[in-house]
C-alpha cells in the first residue's frame, strides 16, 4: 500500500469539485456531493478454499487502518460508523442519500472525519460485494451527512 498516494488522492477529493451526475471517475465513482475512491483493489477469489479470502480481508483492514492513522495525526480520532442500520432501512424503503445508501450495500463500517479545510466529510472502509469477489479499499470525500 502506498500511504502517500493514497492520501494525495484524498487530498484531491476534498478540493475537486462534485458533478452533477453519478459516473465513473478518475478514481472511481463521483456524483452530486460525493466522491468514492477506488484506493486498492484485491484480485478475486473464484478459485480460492478460503484462506486466501481472509488473510486479504485481514490485510485490507490493515490497510484501511494504517491509513486511517495518518488522517488522525491531521483531524484526530475518527468515528466509527456502521452502516448496517443504513442498509436495514434502504432495503425496507426508506429513501437514503447516496452514496450511502450504495455504500451500505456493501460496506459494512466506515472510519469518518470531517475535514476543516474543506468541511466535507472523509471515510475510509473496506468493500466486498460477495464472498468471490475483489476487496476494495475505499476512501469517501462527501458533503452529505451521513444519515
Amino acid at each position: 500500500m502506498n500511504i502517500a498516494h493514497h492520501l494525495a488522492v484524498i487530498d484531491l477529493l476534498c478540493t475537486r469539485e462534485f458533478p452533477p451526475a453519478h459516473g465513473r471517475a478518475e478514481h472511481g465513482e463521483s456524483g452530486p456531493g460525493y466522491h468514492i475512491a477506488e484506493l486498492r483493489t484485491s484480485r478475486d477469489f473464484w478459485e480460492d478454499d478460503g484462506t486466501e479470502r481472509e488473510e486479504t480481508e485481514t490485510q485490507y483492514e490493515a490497510d484501511r487502518d494504517g491509513l486511517a492513522e495518518r488522517l488522525t495525526e491531521r483531524w484526530g480520532p475518527p468515528g466509527a460508523f456502521s452502516l448496517f442500520s443504513v442498509f436495514r432501512r434502504s432495503m425496507e424503503g426508506e429513501a437514503v442519500d447516496e452514496p450511502w445508501a450504495t455504500l451500505s450495500s456493501h460496506v459494512p463500517d466506515m472510519l469518518l472525519w470531517k475535514s476543516p479545510e474543506s468541511g466535507r466529510w472523509v471515510a475510509l472502509g473496506v468493500s466486498q460485494w460477495d464472498k468471490e469477489l475483489p476487496f476494495q479499499l475505499l476512501g469517501l470525500v462527501t458533503d452529505i451527512d451521513p444519515p
